[in-house]
């Protein structure tokens, strides 16, 4: 419950500052890209250049991602494999006791 109040916190920190942050850069850039051009409010720009950064951001974090998941899944294969031999060499007889 704690957690979900914080993200609803967070959420609401953001969201004041994107709105304050819009008030306060009301000017225009003019864009003239390869594929298209236009004015547009500085505002928006940048915040459309944030979430482009965010998705790009979380895309490059999916291979770093995915080969945790397959260390990981390396790794608990290995433990299993050392568990049964360790219990294997448990249940052995001792043959040198006498």
């Amino acid at each position: 419950m704690l957690k979900l109040i914080g993200l609803v916190a967070l959420v609401l920190i953001i969201l004041v500052a994107m709105l304050t942050f819009t008030a306060l850069n009301s000017g225009t850039i003019d864009l003239d890209l390869a594929f298209f051009a236009g004015t547009y409010p500085i505002s928006i720009v940048l915040v459309v250049i944030f979430v482009v950064g965010t998705i790009f951001g979380m895309l490059c974090m999916t291979a770093f991602v995915f080969r945790l998941i397959k260390e990981r899944r390396t790794l608990r294969r290995s433990l299993r494999h050392s568990e049964s031999e360790v219990s294997s060499l448990r249940n052995l007889p001792l043959s040198d006791a006498d």
